[in-house]
Formats: C-alpha cells, sequence, structure tokens
C-alpha cells in the first residue's frame, strides 16, 4: 500500500482553516475505507450533476491508489465522465458542535476531495475486480458469498477508475471555539456525537437461512445488536 504524502494543487489546497488538511495519504485511505458512499460530480450537457454512489478503492492499483465508481453503461454520468475531470467527495459526520455563539457553531467531521480524469475499465479480469471492490467495500467479504455477474450483466456495467494521485482530506475534531468574551454566557455548549449505525440484519421474505458470518460481522462493526 501506497502511503506517499499528499502534494497539494491549485485545486486541492485548503484556502481556509489549513491547519485541518490532511498531509498523510493513509488519511485519504481512512477517509475512504470508513465510508460507504461518494458524491461523484460531472458536467452532463453543459450542467452540473452530483450524484451519491457507492465505490471501491484499491490502494495497490496504480501510483497511488484507485477509486472505482460504477454504472450502467447507458448513465449519462459514465458516458461524459472519461471525457473531463470529475470530482469525487466522501463526507464522514462526527458530531454537532454547538457553541454559546449561533456565529462559532460546526460539524465535527472527515472529508476527502478527488479530482481526475477517470478510465473506462474495459479489461474484463480488471472489471470484475472492480466490481469485487466496490461490492466487498461495502460489506467485506460479500464477493465470495455471492453469484458472480455472468457475461450479460457484465456488459451492461460501465466501470470507472479514478486515480487517488490529486486529492485532500480535511478534518475538524474537538470542541466549539467561543469567544473569550462569551465564556460566561449562560448557554449550553458541547458536542453531540453522530455515528452510523446498523440495526439487527433482516432476512429476505424468500430467504430462509441463517445470517452468514460475514454479514454478521459487517453489521457488527457498524454496532448492531450482537
Amino acid at each position: 500500500m501506497t502511503t506517499t504524502p499528499l502534494q497539494p494543487t491549485d485545486r486541492t489546497a485548503l484556502r481556509r482553516s489549513k491547519e485541518r488538511a490532511g498531509i498523510d495519504r493513509q488519511e485519504l485511505y481512512d477517509v475512504l475505507f470508513d465510508g460507504m458512499f461518494c458524491h461523484l460530480g460531472v458536467v452532463v450537457d453543459g450542467a452540473p450533476l452530483v450524484l451519491p454512489t457507492a465505490y471501491g478503492v484499491d490502494p495497490d492499483r496504480g501510483l497511488d491508489g484507485t477509486l472505482y465508481l460504477h454504472g450502467s453503461v447507458a448513465a449519462r454520468s459514465v458516458v461524459a465522465a472519461p471525457q473531463q475531470t470529475i470530482c469525487v467527495t466522501v463526507t464522514h459526520a462526527d458530531g454537532l458542535v454547538l457553541a454559546r455563539s449561533a456565529f462559532h457553531h460546526s460539524v465535527n467531521y472527515r472529508s476527502a476531495v478527488i479530482f481526475g480524469v477517470p478510465e473506462l475499465v474495459t479489461d474484463p479480469d480488471e472489471k470484475l475486480h472492480a466490481l469485487n471492490c466496490i461490492v466487498d467495500h461495502l460489506v467485506p467479504g460479500r464477493s465470495n458469498a455471492t453469484r458472480p455477474p455472468n457475461r450479460k450483466e457484465l456488459a451492461k456495467t460501465s466501470v470507472l477508475a479514478l486515480s487517488l494521485t490529486e486529492a485532500s482530506v480535511k478534518t475538524r475534531s474537538g470542541p466549539a471555539n467561543d469567544e473569550e468574551q462569551d465564556l460566561d454566557l449562560p448557554y449550553w455548549t458541547g458536542v453531540i456525537p453522530l455515528h452510523v449505525v446498523a440495526a439487527e440484519p433482516e432476512n429476505n421474505p424468500d430467504c430462509d437461512l441463517l445470517v452468514p458470518a460475514h454479514i454478521r460481522a459487517r453489521a457488527n462493526r457498524l454496532g448492531a445488536p450482537s
């Protein structure tokens, strides 16, 4: 796994709160691996289009790692993306930061922004590998516990590979930062922590099998009752 430092560019360098910038590529991987969904920004027919989607990560593909996206071969975003620079973002909301003043309210968060011209994956082996990465990103081990996609399904699916070379990470953590003159004001201040929490896995109506270990492990990691 590559752990080279992130190299700021004109597009990724922070203009404000520069102290919140991540400089270690491992910080980027941590944000991506802890997330489940991203937002893909692409220009379609002259207008910006931002779509939520699942993704997968292969830190060993290419010099700095690769993020995989997928969609229907007819999806406008997927068709347009390889012809331009796209932007992908991943955000974790970790807490609501409540200050004594409205101005200093904030959010504790971890975020990543990635720029680049994606590559349309045409090699069948890499295409299958990318789709497995996406499935396993959501539920580790899932690709080995399902029927793999057949030739017809693969033909209906496009996969994009986006290099992680041009990326930035920004985080905020900790309490509110009130002005010194506000510290004696009689208003509550603190943080409401936020977490993604799973519930007990639910069988499909047409499935009477026991919940597999990999499903249970994923749900437990997300805080489901054991």
